[in-house]
């Protein structure tokens, strides 16, 4: 029985974090030792942080969300919003890091 609840806390961690979100300012904050992720919408912050420490085993630092609102764009010259998105940037303490491309835990 332990496991079973053990194993559902780990799916509700990957709910939250959705994937790295790699861009050239994600790669310019990376040298001051921090990741940034797309996460849900929903997600606070120290849930990003619990979900962050427990599935690639660092200590989190510092957490701080920007919400991405969706663009207007035309396909077919007919209007649509892409969908808003929840971006979380995660400082880690000195000497932790995280390879986003080998995956997690």
């Amino acid at each position: 029985m332990a496991k079973k609840q053990a194993a559902a806390v780990e799916a509700r961690h990957y709910d939250v974090v959705l994937a790295p979100h790699i861009t050239e300012k994600a790669t310019l904050v990376s040298e001051h030792n921090a990741v940034v992720f797309k996460v849900a919408k929903g997600a606070s912050k120290p849930e990003i942080k619990a979900a962050v420490e427990a599935i690639f085993g660092v200590t989190v630092k510092a957490v701080n969300t920007i919400v991405q609102k969706g663009k207007t764009k035309r396909w077919k010259g007919k209007p649509y919003t892409r969908s808003d998105m929840k971006k979380a940037i995660v400082t880690l303490a000195e000497g932790q890091s995280i390879d986003v491309t080998e995956g997690a835990r």
